[in-house]
């Protein structure tokens, strides 16, 4: 998804407000979502937003979200951002993030989605550390006592192995 930084878009220092991207990442990640499941989907949540460099007026923003993986009835979508100076066609990343989409029904109830196959070793790592992070969300939520956490467990012992 592009959109360009118009003046309404910017703060008095001419950089997009922080709301206004995470509006157009919403869009992005609710598409990717609804793309995978075929459904309506919900906004559940956002987390491990990152701003990591102010996208100035002018620029063209470049929003990609791809699903990572799929569980029940939710699904992660990571955004990455980039901006884009158009008169010397430069893109700098400038935001990443995870989003948490449900696939609802006419009634706004969950309903299941189909899962995903992760087919390339890319894929696969973001697919498993999806499951780590919604592990270390539902924690966070106070849904999922660390010791019911596997994935995220068996991951830090892992690392702290590696050391």
């Amino acid at each position: 998804m592009n959109e360009l930084v118009l003046p309404n878009d910017t703060n008095t220092l001419g950089n997009l407000m922080g709301g206004r991207l995470l509006h157009f990442m919403d869009v992005a990640a609710g598409i990717s979502a609804m793309r995978h499941s075929n459904r309506t989907c919900v906004t559940a949540s956002v987390d491990n937003v990152d701003f990591r460099s102010a996208i100035k007026l002018g620029e063209v923003v470049l929003i990609e979200a791809v699903v990572n993986r799929a569980f029940t009835t939710s699904m992660e979508v990571e955004i990455d951002v980039w901006a884009e100076d158009t008169t010397t066609g430069t893109r700098r990343k400038c935001n990443r993030a995870f989003f948490t989409f449900v696939a609802v029904d006419q009634s706004g109830r969950p309903i299941p989605v189909v899962q995903l196959e992760p087919e390339t070793d890319e894929e696969r790592e973001r697919y498993e550390a999806a499951e780590r992070r919604r592990e270390l969300r539902l924690i966070l939520s106070g849904r999922l006592s660390l010791s019911d956490a596997d994935n995220l467990r068996d991951h830090l012992a892992e690392v702290a192995a590696d050391g």
